[in-house]
């Protein structure tokens, strides 16, 4: 699709608005979702003239991740396309990564001891602050500086996150990174340890579990963050940016460094927002409003707070959202879209399989097919239910960048 696309863009002045609020699709808690409980007039009135669907990020009843559903929304097939969470991760902090390094993304962890066996107690620590993330940064870069002729350079995130780099003296394939992740996704269990997932990753896969040891001995005594787990063990690989894509500059909005992360990635530019609220990165937007074609605009904590299984602060997060819609749409947008890059309910605490709400207004809609902008609603919409790669062609034709196709 993507190849096909990138034959009949041509470029023109209009403005293209994408805004995905981490997680935004759903399940019903007394019988309405999240997006269904919310107070949201703006989206609502939106809809009398938008088209309504509901995409699937990868494939139906595959739960993705947030790199491969992001790289779905952008237009790159993830199935065909995998990347790491650790590139991502590395590349939203500013980290620049050579031929010879594997990035891994990293949570700061609480376990208990049951002899020598560590037992997973939070996964995130309490949603370590950022402050004592670097604090415990600068611990453990004391600890790790080498192991067996690799580079170990630690870097902190946004909370409990951060990046690990493993810097081997030689260059490396995609193959040689492949590592399984440590991470158990569930408290109560044990941390994993390290894999290869072929003979070229073993490597690998030993490096990470010395690293895993000898980094957790040196923080055994925090209260809090007193483990690591690893996951997304990837190197850098080679896509077409936006403007070869689709001839677009294109600009990202984000707080989050992976969502900055898989942005640089396809070329954007990551703008710098001053805070971490809704309403700073609008301000971001509204500041280069005129020196961009294509603006992605990210919200995390519909996802966060679908993930921690809290209904009502996700509910908030989609009506501050709204409230804050009007001056998105007040900078003179030609086509805005509004989805999630995927459902993340909090009747489920993770991330989950279900197609996703999505909303794209533009002066060529239909319209007036339903009353309101949630699932149900979307399912009963002009566009259907569509894979998310086919959310990019759809913005391109909204905006008059296609030209077409054949005699």
């Amino acid at each position: 699709m993507q190849n096909l696309v990138s034959k009949l863009t041509e470029k023109n002045s209009s403005k293209i608005v994408l805004c995905v609020l981490d997680g935004l699709g759903g399940l019903p808690v007394d019988g309405k979702t999240e997006l269904e409980t919310a107070h949201t007039p703006n989206l609502d009135r939106l809809v009398s003239d938008a088209s309504l669907g509901l995409h699937v990020p990868v494939r139906r009843g595959i739960t993705p991740g947030s790199g491969a559903a992001h790289l779905a929304l952008f237009g790159y097939d993830p199935v065909h396309n995998e990347i790491g969470r650790g590139v991502l991760e590395a590349l939203g902090l500013g980290i620049e990564l050579g031929p010879s390094d594997v990035a891994v993304r990293g949570n700061f962890a609480t376990v208990r001891y049951e002899g020598d066996a560590p037992v997973v107690t939070d996964r995130r620590a309490g949603r370590l602050s950022t402050e004592e993330n670097k604090r415990v940064i600068s611990r453990i870069s004391s600890a790790v500086g080498e192991i067996s002729g690799v580079k170990v350079s630690f870097y902190p995130g946004l909370e409990h996150r951060f990046v690990v780099v493993l810097s081997f003296p030689e260059h490396l394939s995609e193959q040689q990174a492949l590592v399984y992740d440590t991470d158990p996704q569930s408290e109560g269990a044990a941390p994993i340890i390290p894999r290869g997932e072929n003979d070229g990753s073993i490597r690998t896969a030993e490096i990470a579990a010395e690293l895993i040891d000898r980094a957790c001995e040196a923080i055994s005594d925090e209260s809090v963050a007193n483990y690591m787990l690893l996951r997304g063990f990837s190197v850098r690989p080679d896509l077409p940016t936006f403007d070869q894509a689709y001839r677009l500059r294109a600009g990202c909005v984000a707080a989050y460094p992976m969502y900055r992360g898989v942005s640089k990635l396809v070329g954007m530019d990551v703008l710098e927002v001053s805070g971490n609220s809704i309403n700073d990165e609008i301000r971001t937007l509204s500041d280069n409003f005129r020196e961009y074609d294509f603006f992605y605009l990210h919200v995390k904590k519909t996802d966060s707070y679908g993930e921690d299984g809290n209904f009502r602060a996700k509910v908030s997060v989609i009506e501050e959202f709204d409230s804050l819609l009007p001056e998105i749409i007040e900078l003179g947008v030609d086509v805005l879209a509004v989805t999630g890059d995927h459902s993340t309910p909090a009747a489920m605490k993770s991330h989950s399989w279900h197609p996703v709400p999505l909303l794209i207004s533009s002066a060529f809609c239909r319209g007036g097919v339903v009353e309101g902008f949630s699932e149900s609603c979307c399912l009963c919409g002009d566009l259907g239910i569509i894979e998310a790669t086919e959310i990019m062609p759809l913005l391109l034709a909204h905006a008059g960048r296609l030209r077409k196709f054949g005699a």
